[in-house]
């Protein structure tokens, strides 16, 4: 996985005002928690920060003034409507250690032929790494499966070092038959012609 630097500034002003202020100066006010340390309030530059956290699970190696860190995100808030970073939790991690992480989960090859849908169960597989390499995500093949079919978490294939942190036998993707879409499609049709007549 990538390490990315990002420099940060610790803060002292809190709340809602002062949050407006930081990003109106194109900064992302967050906190760096963990190890039994105290919150460590702090502001980091937006577009940076904005880059850094399109790779999932990254590792960012803060630089707080002559300090280093290392931490990956535990919680990241955006605006809902324009989408732009309100605020930041990091969590503190040390080299070895292991964290609990969820990865995304991508399909590749095309459902057996015929009206199925492909249900995302877990759109995201909760494992179990080492802090500094935690994988970027999984793909599972899809070919050729059908109606009925399932993908389970202990049939997905892992990187090295990362093992399940959920159930073996949780079901993390399932085929289903399209049926309930035409049957909507036909009950629609029906109510337009009874609303012409």
């Amino acid at each position: 996985m990538s390490e990315i630097k990002l420099a940060a500034e610790t803060r002292t002003e809190f709340g809602k005002g002062a949050a407006r202020r930081i990003r109106r100066d194109n900064k992302v006010p967050g906190v760096l928690y963990g190890h039994g340390t105290e919150p460590v309030h702090l502001t980091f530059p937006g577009h940076d920060l904005l880059l850094a956290l399109r790779t999932p699970n990254v590792l960012i190696a803060l630089d707080l003034g002559g300090e280093t860190a290392l931490a990956i995100p535990k919680s990241v808030q955006r605006d809902p409507l324009k989408g732009f970073l309100e605020h930041v939790d990091l969590l503190l991690v040390k080299r070895g250690e292991k964290v609990t992480v969820e990865i995304p989960v991508q399909t590749e090859g095309e459902l057996a032929p015929g009206a199925y849908l492909l249900e995302h169960v877990l759109n995201a597989l909760p494992v179990e790494a080492e802090a500094t390499h935690i994988p970027e995500g999984v793909t599972v093949s899809i070919a050729g499966l059908a109606a009925g079919d399932s993908v389970l978490a202990k049939d997905i294939e892992l990187p090295k070092g990362t093992t399940l942190a959920v159930e073996d036998d949780a079901v993390v993707l399932q085929v289903l038959a399209a049926q309930a879409e035409e049957s909507e499609g036909e009950g629609s049709e029906g109510d337009e012609a009874a609303a012409e007549a």
